[in-house]
């Protein structure tokens, strides 16, 4: 393990506005700074829990919307989350079999179903809270020391602070994938995840794009929009692409795709900017043009998630609407895209295909592969069917 972090989240425009959260102890009003990477506002009832505190007491002072700051033993915390979640997950499914009959066989109301159960067990996971000190150290017994973690999502810190457990362990295992990486066949190497960035762990979407034949001749300037940790980019100049320009809002995904593209030396043929989808009027056009947006038409309810639900379809349309105008003659655009969202019925085919078309632009073509993450194969989980029948394409445009 790495015995440094260098943070790359001065900029304020990473962190979310600064909040403090109060409560009572020992007679006297105490304050913290409240972190909450989807930036909810902190808890206004707070109570001190302890080792002796029951899961069923925790559990329902968490469902009426009393937040727990826990001042027992650390690994017992972690307990009493589990014990909370297997309720959350008890109601889940109890509410699911009462159901009005028949109601879960429309696919979208399935997955609305799903969103509801996922946002409530959140909110009341969220409700058992973590106390750091200004160094972030977790104040607790038997606490494991996860300052390089914290100090990799948050940047330095320089005053105590409160979190929700349920967050901690998103930034501890967010910080193993970002001190690991993530294996990429494709580019023989690694790409290192950022917290808040989702990891490439959907492989599908890197073999389309490592694998579709190029334009002929091949391009000598593509676009990426939308680059996320970089591994498109990278994937293209591995291909023999000579200049990319790689664009990025987030500004935590600008951060790990620089480090990315820094780690696999490739930053004198990839470029990466800020930019709401297309790059600037000065960069011109491109032969070829790459765009993995989110598939889901859906709100986000945490930063990662942005790269999975899209509401409206906005990067989508809003990619679809520039292509045209910017793609060199005889240019291609691709538009890597999973049809989860037409088997759960939030968008048609034929709605796809009628953007495209008011778009000025023409299938070309596409490429067909079947995912192979896990959750493709979890008979269990209650979007089964539709997962079964997705289908990751990369969609070969043209202009009109």
């Amino acid at each position: 393990m790495q015995n440094t972090v260098n943070s790359d989240l001065s900029d304020d425009k990473v962190r979310p506005p600064q909040l403090r959260i109060t409560w009572a102890e020992f007679g006297q009003t105490e304050s913290a700074l409240w972190r909450a990477e989807n930036g909810t506002p902190p808890p206004k009832r707070v109570v001190i829990a302890e080792d002796t505190l029951t899961a069923d007491a925790a559990y329902h002072l968490a469902c009426e919307g009393t937040a727990l700051l826990w001042r027992g033993d650390f690994q017992n915390a972690k307990q009493m989350l589990q014990a909370m979640a297997r309720r959350c997950d008890a109601k889940a499914m109890y509410a699911a079999r009462k159901s009005p009959s028949g109601a879960t066989n429309q696919p979208m109301d399935a997955f609305n179903l799903h969103r509801q159960a996922q946002s409530q067990r959140a909110r009341i996971l969220a409700m058992l809270l973590i106390p750091f000190a200004a160094d972030c150290t977790i104040l607790l017994r038997r606490a494991p020391d996860v300052k390089l973690a914290c100090v990799s999502a948050w940047g330095q810190a320089d005053m105590a602070s409160v979190v929700s457990l349920r967050e901690l362990l998103g930034i501890i295992g967010a910080y193993e994938w970002r001190r690991k990486g993530v294996e990429v066949a494709a580019l023989q190497a690694r790409i290192y995840p950022h917290y808040g960035v989702f990891a490439p762990i959907r492989g599908e979407y890197v073999e389309l794009v490592a694998t579709a034949q190029l334009p002929d001749p091949i391009p000598t300037l593509v676009f990426d929009i939308g680059t996320g940790t970089g591994v498109l980019a990278a994937v293209l100049a591995k291909r023999g692409i000579q200049k990319i320009i790689a664009t990025e809002l987030d500004p935590r995904a600008l951060a790990c795709a620089r480090d990315n593209i820094e780690r696999l030396k490739l930053n004198d043929r990839i470029e990466i900017i800020e930019a709401n989808l297309f790059p600037g009027a000065e960069y011109g056009g491109a032969a070829l043009i790459v765009c993995n947006p989110p598939w889901l038409p859906a709100r986000p309810s945490s930063p990662i998630e942005r790269a999975i639900y899209d509401p409206d379809c906005g990067m989508l349309r809003g990619f679809l609407q520039g292509l045209a105008m910017r793609l060199t003659e005889n240019g291609e655009g691709w538009l890597i895209l999973s049809d989860l969202a037409e088997h759960l019925g939030l968008r048609s085919r034929e709605t796809l295909l009628n953007w495209i078309a008011v778009a000025g632009l023409k299938v070309e073509g596409r490429i067909d592969v079947r995912p192979h993450h896990p959750r493709v194969f979890d008979v269990a989980d209650i979007l089964h069917n539709a997962r079964s029948k997705e289908v990751t394409s990369l969609w070969r445009l043209r202009a009109k």
